[in-house]
C-alpha cells in the first residue's frame, strides 16, 4: 500500500473533492486529520493544525499546493470532469493528450494538484 500526505486548509472541505475521485473516509481523527482510501492507496488530509503543518526548523512553513500530485486513472474523463466543474473545482488547464493517454489537472479546495488521466485506448 501506498500513503499519500497533503496538507489541506480544511478536511471538510477537501473531504467532498475527494469523494468524488472514489476515495473514502476510513478514519477521521477530529477537525484537522482524515484519512481516505482509494484501492491500494491512502490519502492523508492534514489540516493547519496537525502536527504535519507545523513550522520547519528553518521557519519555513508547509502548505498545500506545488506541483507534484498524485494521479488518479479514469476511464471517462470528460464525465469526470463535468461533475467536479459542477461541484466547483478548479482546473490548472485544459485536458492535454499525448501517446499514452489525456491528462487534466484539477485542484483541490486547498490548491493541491490531482492529475485526472485517462489511457490511450
Amino acid at each position: 500500500m501506498a500513503i499519500v500526505r497533503y496538507l489541506v486548509n480544511d478536511v471538510d472541505s477537501a473531504l467532498g473533492f475527494y469523494e468524488i475521485l472514489g476515495f473514502t473516509l476510513v478514519q477521521r481523527w477530529g477537525p484537522p486529520f482524515a484519512i481516505l482510501q482509494h484501492n491500494d492507496l491512502q490519502l492523508w488530509l492534514s489540516g493547519p493544525e496537525t502536527s504535519a503543518a507545523r513550522p520547519m526548523p528553518d521557519g519555513s512553513t508547509p502548505r498545500p499546493g506545488g506541483w507534484n500530485r498524485l494521479v488518479v486513472i479514469t476511464n471517462d474523463l470528460a464525465a469526470l470532469q463535468r461533475e467536479l466543474a459542477e461541484s466547483g473545482a478548479t482546473f490548472r488547464n485544459e485536458p492535454l493528450t499525448g501517446p499514452g493517454g489525456t491528462q487534466l489537472l484539477v485542484e483541490d479546495p486547498s490548491g493541491n494538484p490531482v492529475e485526472l488521466f485517462q489511457p490511450a485506448e
